[in-house]
């Protein structure tokens, strides 16, 4: 049986890790590896929840007779849950039978996201315990990318989410910077993102590599 892996991608919303995700995935197949690829929000239930509520389509009643989008916190419990279950029914699975797995965000998102939006610094413990439950990945790829090449990125993009204020993606810009400080003890690696999609693909594979060689 192949030795399998789990490998994250992350960073701000137009760094490519959706792009980059299937690009790894196509690479690893070529060369005969077993591979999974999938994304968070995952396609399950809560997943699909969640999906509606970044689109702005799940809104909550704000006391005042307006609306708004849930709060950090249910944010932050909402992802959790769909997380779990995420790695019961697919990561789980994949992973014992031998399959690499790559996974287009994770519970680093969580604790970027919920935290700026919202949370605060004093929030990233709670954030990252109630997703202590959650495999660790054994590889986590931060595409790095400057605030306005994402933002040029997002314009071309189909479809605004609750999370694409410059503000906060500036302020999520910073945070993916170190992101490193708030996961002690994970291989978290970043990957200069800037370029064209080969260019970043081969950047991205040779991390892999590396894992996979060591």
């Amino acid at each position: 049986m192949q030795r399998s892996h789990f490998i994250v991608l992350e960073g701000v919303d137009g760094a490519g890790t959706t792009t980059h995700t299937r690009e790894l995935g196509k690479a690893l197949k070529a060369a005969d590896v077993l591979v999974h690829t999938t994304a968070e929000p995952s396609s399950g239930p809560m997943g699909a929840l969640l999906r509606q509520t970044l689109m702005g389509r799940v809104v909550v009643s704000d006391g005042g007779g307006d609306t708004r989008p849930p709060s950090w916190n249910t944010m932050a419990l909402l992802f959790a849950a769909d997380r779990l279950d995420h790695v019961e029914t697919e990561l789980a699975p994949n992973l014992e039978d031998g399959v690499t797995v790559i996974c287009d965000r994770y519970y680093h998102s969580s604790v970027a996201y919920q935290s700026i939006t919202g949370g605060g610094v004093d929030a990233i413990g709670w954030i990252r315990d109630i997703n202590r439950y959650a495999r660790r990945p054994d590889l986590t790829l931060v595409l790095d990318v400057p605030p306005d090449v994402a933002a040029e990125r997002r314009a071309n993009r189909r479809g605004e989410e609750i999370f694409d204020a410059e503000p906060i993606q500036e302020q999520l810009s910073g945070f993916y910077g170190g992101l490193e400080q708030h996961f002690p003890g994970e291989r978290i690696v970043h990957v200069d993102a800037v370029g064209d999609v080969k260019t970043v693909a081969a950047r991205v594979l040779g991390e892999v590599q590396a894992l996979r060689a060591g």
